[in-house]
């Protein structure tokens, strides 16, 4: 089918081209659980987890680790004991593990001493692709206005209690289901000391060759305040690499010669988000921003793309820097600090909603295209070609283009599962951009893949 801003000039492909769509046999183009799963946050539990987190006092990464009220330690073994609970309502679901690394003191500028870099992962195991991943993460630690003082309260409700709650209730609402992709939602630390704990969880997930499909970082999602004076519960950003990092000379000579700079598989999950915000989610509207993150700031999906894994970063749209990294003060009548009054539990509802619909659409997909080709030099028409995919639930693949000048896809063409090599008639091939995702039997896709490679000339 065509998606939205369809254009009726595009009938003019030929009457057989469009009768050939016709009577291809679309899957569904909605899923009734995703509507459900958009609205199950609830802001009285992410409430009730923020609050907790912020009870410990202190999270930063030199805090505490022996104290059961107070510090980091405290905080990552309440986490992991809520997985844990959460397992427990869902006949033992989740695998839940700390995953500790030692850094030692000059690892990096924050560093100063020997501490242990604990991150709690609780992985949803897939039935058919127990080695795919989709991840959701928020941070554990939080800080003040020195990023290694570990003595004074921070609260850090919104960074990144926020976003830790959020992946905790997330998975309170996805493992009453079960997806043919695994899941895991993580709870990453040393962030706030140089991104240490996702560094070492990719890094980790680069050595055992796990199959990452995406990663939602989840940043600050309960402000609507921001600095400027603006309020706005409707509008959420999401932050992305154009390419990966990983890319060598060949990838970038291709991206000159024949497009894809702002195509690579991190733009293509944020293009992901918004289209499945748009479909499933109420009065919210996801912001693409064309960076990695905020000018001059980082976030835990960094170490992952800096590994070749497609991330984003998800967060509110309005920032309020007061109540970032600050002690707890007033100033002239200004009150600093990263309090839970800063928060806002419904909208943070409605960004949990947002995440829990993209890992359940990605956890139900069938695998991406391998190895899309593409032709159409001096030609009226364009031709693709890519690998079939072997999957039983496989319904076909659709077909995407778009202009080069468009932010997200504008047109699609669904084809049958038996088709591998198709032409799009009079879609000349200088004027837009493509791409092809697969389509399972329940209207589930993978994310958009672009070419990387020329179809020979026949």
């Amino acid at each position: 089918m065509f998606v939205k801003n369809f254009k009726p000039i595009f009938c003019l492909f030929g009457l057989l081209t469009c009768l050939g769509y016709l009577h291809a046999q679309s899957p569904p183009q909605h899923d009734p659980k995703l509507y459900t799963i958009a609205n199950a946050a609830s802001p009285q539990r992410l409430e009730t987890d923020i609050r907790k987190l912020v009870g410990f006092g202190t999270r930063n990464t030199f805090s505490d680790t022996v104290s059961a009220t107070r510090g980091i330690g405290a905080a990552r073994r309440w986490i992991k004991s809520e997985f844990e609970n959460i397992s427990r309502t869902c006949n033992n679901c989740l695998e839940v593990s700390f995953q500790a690394n030692l850094f030692k003191a000059g690892s990096g500028a924050r560093i100063t001493k020997d501490v242990n870099i604990v991150n709690v992962l609780a992985i949803q195991r897939g039935y058919k692709y127990p080695n795919k991943y989709v991840i959701m993460c928020g941070d554990i630690d939080s800080r003040v206005s020195d990023p290694l003082e570990a003595e004074k309260d921070s609260p850090g409700a919104n960074d990144n209690a926020s976003g830790m709650a959020g992946a905790m209730e997330a998975a309170r609402i996805l493992s009453k289901y079960k997806f043919p992709v695994s899941i895991i939602y993580a709870g990453l630390s040393g962030e706030e000391q140089g991104l240490w704990g996702g560094q070492h969880m990719a890094k980790q997930a680069k050595a055992l060759g796990w199959d990452i499909i995406a990663v939602l970082n989840n940043d600050m999602i309960g402000n609507i305040e921001g600095i400027n004076g603006e309020i706005d519960n409707t509008t959420f950003r999401v932050f992305s690499e154009p390419n990966p990092p990983t890319d060598g000379e060949r990838e970038h000579t291709w991206k000159r010669v024949y497009g894809g700079e702002v195509d690579g598989p991190s733009r293509q999950l944020a293009r992901y988000i918004d289209r499945l915000t748009d479909q499933y989610c109420t009065n919210l509207d996801a912001k693409m921003i064309y960076r990695l993150d905020r000018f001059g700031r980082g976030g835990h999906h960094k170490p992952f793309n800096d590994e070749g894994f497609p991330g984003v970063r998800i967060m509110e749209t309005h920032e309020q820097y007061e109540r970032q990294h600050q002690d707890l003060r007033v100033e002239n009548g200004i009150k600093y600090g990263d309090v839970i009054e800063g928060v806002n539990f419904k909208y943070a509802a409605k960004l949990v909603g947002v995440n829990a619909i993209v890992l359940a659409a990605l956890a139900s997909a069938p695998p991406a295209p391998a190895n899309l080709q593409i032709g159409g030099i001096v030609l009226p028409s364009t031709r693709l070609k890519w690998d079939a995919v072997s999957d039983p639930d496989l319904a076909g693949y659709k077909i995407y283009w778009r202009e080069t000048t468009s932010a997200q896809w504008q047109w699609s063409r669904f084809v049958d599962k038996s088709i591998t090599d198709f032409t799009l008639d009079n879609v000349i091939i200088d004027n837009y951009l493509f791409g092809v995702a697969s389509v399972g039997k329940d209207g589930h896709e993978s994310v958009v893949v672009y070419p990387t490679t020329l179809i020979a000339r026949r």
